[in-house]
């Protein structure tokens, strides 16, 4: 019998695998710097150009901009093309550099303990946008605008008929409140950390004391507060034990699972699953309690923290979280490096930024390098090790970062020439450092594609209808692709999402589109 003719999707993430096992130095590579090369071994595309390119230059590459700048050769334009082509599209970041200090489409109580970031993401959750469909081309045109709808997690309950969300990662349960009080919803958050799960239910109390004030500010919330259970997801138990004891052990409630038994929640009926920026191996966990949890009828899902996935090779019963899917299985050259993962995890909109106004911030590349470089003369036995003295390098004069440094390696600061003249030339290297690094930025979202597109695949085989959408802002949240699946088709519930209209950002409104894949 004929093979069956691959999908999209599969053809998609055969195409990034390929263009990756070309260009894989770029993101598996140590940088180290030698004079006069950038990084022995590597061969990135352009280099000439590169060695000569100024960061407002290498934004406009990262970007994909015109206007006047470096004569890219065709080889580096292409590669650009390339990553762009088949990445997903990731929304439109608009001009506003950061979120506003307060959402003014969140209720003021809802708004209490909520950082700004946080805000955007719970709001837009729960009054997204039309989203585009990052899985059609994007040649075809876009439905019309259409009136107001209701919420997106609001049209998956009516969808379902499910009145009960489990929200797996809640942390200190800003998005559990907004579904209870601000949707009305029957809420259960589950959260690892016992210490988190006392705070949330401080916050809850707050709100409920809140309510109970006479006055008029709180008529629109309903006093319904979410329960809170603390437990780790188990990704290799039946689906009926769930969770195990929280990490570490404290006061909290005892872990019990809120699917309830066989058949359904503890009521008997089937409940939706979110998990806002789930980090590492939680977001397979969770699709994969998806996929054989009858209890389950719906999930939207953002993860984050990829360079935590699993991989393989794993003992039975417990699956990798990457890759989940058979069809990303099978290609020759799927793996990823934790380099290639991490990579997956920057934020693009953010580094073309400090490109375009030559943030210092970009001194920590070329710290990081010399320090690698350092080690390796000292002792060629430490390669790759990958040192992180502190998070505000670019605040420090180089030898303040080595004296952190080179502790980190077993190294004495003390018996390494810091101010020697070797030192200096290799300083000297950071535009050649940054722009090896724009390179690996430019890989990143089709590092990130090719993990998503594996979770889309893995639903697609068990037969579940599914969708991501660019859901936040993706220069206030860099992972704001949101991977919604049912056991029921989507069109109804993602069809006629309109952009609802927002005083925080004008430039934020993405094209109105049907987000059903």
């Amino acid at each position: 019998t004929p093979h069956p003719e691959p999908s999209p999707e599969q053809r998609r993430a055969a195409d990034i695998i390929r263009l990756l096992t070309l260009y894989r130095p770029l993101l598996d590579t140590f940088v180290i710097v030698s004079v006069p090369e950038l990084s022995p071994g590597c061969a990135p595309p352009g280099r000439p150009a590169l060695a000569s390119a100024t960061p407002v230059q290498l934004a406009r590459l990262l970007g994909g901009r015109g206007g006047p700048g470096a004569a890219w050769p065709l080889s580096l334009l292409a590669f650009a093309a390339a990553a762009r082509a088949l990445a997903f599209p990731r929304g439109c970041p608009g001009s506003s550099p950061r979120p506003p200090c307060q959402s003014s489409q969140l209720h003021p109580l809802l708004r209490r303990h909520v950082k700004p970031k946080k805000q955007h993401e719970i709001q837009r959750l729960g009054k997204v946008g039309a989203p585009p469909d990052v899985l059609r081309p994007r040649s075809s045109p876009q439905p019309p605008d259409s009136p107001p709808s209701p919420q997106l997690l609001q049209r998956l309950s009516q969808a379902t008929g499910c009145q009960r969300v489990v929200d797996i990662g809640a942390g200190q349960g800003h998005l559990s409140r907004f579904l209870a009080f601000g949707l009305s919803l029957s809420v259960t958050a589950v959260e690892s950390d016992g210490r988190l799960v006392s705070l949330a239910e401080r916050f809850d109390q707050e709100l409920l004391r809140e309510l109970g004030k006479p006055r008029g500010l709180a008529h629109t919330l309903t006093p319904r507060a979410p329960q809170h259970v603390a437990g780790r997801l188990d990704p290799a138990a039946p689906w009926g034990e769930f969770l195990l004891p929280p990490d570490p052990l404290g006061a909290s409630p005892a872990a019990r699972n809120p699917l309830g038994g066989p058949g359904g929640s503890k009521d008997g009926g089937q409940v939706l699953v979110t998990g806002l920026h789930a980090c590492g191996d939680l977001s397979p966990a969770l699709l994969c309690h998806f996929a054989r949890s009858p209890a389950v009828a719906a999930v939207a899902l953002v993860g984050c923290c990829y360079m935590k996935l699993s991989t393989a090779p794993r003992p039975p019963g417990h699956p990798p979280g990457y890759p989940l899917s058979a069809s990303v299985a099978a290609l020759p050259g799927h793996q990823l490096s934790y380099r290639a993962r991490e990579a997956a995890c920057h934020a693009l909109e953010e580094y073309e930024g400090r490109l375009r106004g030559d943030s210092a911030q970009l001194r920590a590349h070329c710290y990081r390098a010399v320090l690698e470089s350092l080690v390796r003369a000292a002792d060629p036995s430490k390669r790759h090790l990958g040192l992180q003295p502190g998070r505000k390098a670019h605040a420090l004069s180089f030898p303040q970062y080595a004296h952190l440094g080179l502790p980190l390696a077993g190294l004495d600061p003390v018996g390494v020439p810091l101010d020697s003249g070797a030192v200096a030339a290799m300083l000297e290297q950071q535009h050649k450092v940054v722009a090896f690094c724009t390179l690996g930025q430019l890989l990143a979202p089709a590092v990130e594609t090719l993990i998503l597109l594996d979770r889309l695949l893995y639903l697609r085989e068990q037969g579940f209808h599914c969708a991501l959408v660019p859901l936040f802002n993706p220069r206030f949240s860099p992972r704001n692709l949101v991977l919604v699946a049912a056991r029921t088709p989507l069109a109804t519930v993602l069809a006629r999402l309109e952009k609802d209209s927002e005083d925080e950002d004008p430039g934020e409104a993405e094209s109105p589109r049907e987000g059903q894949s």
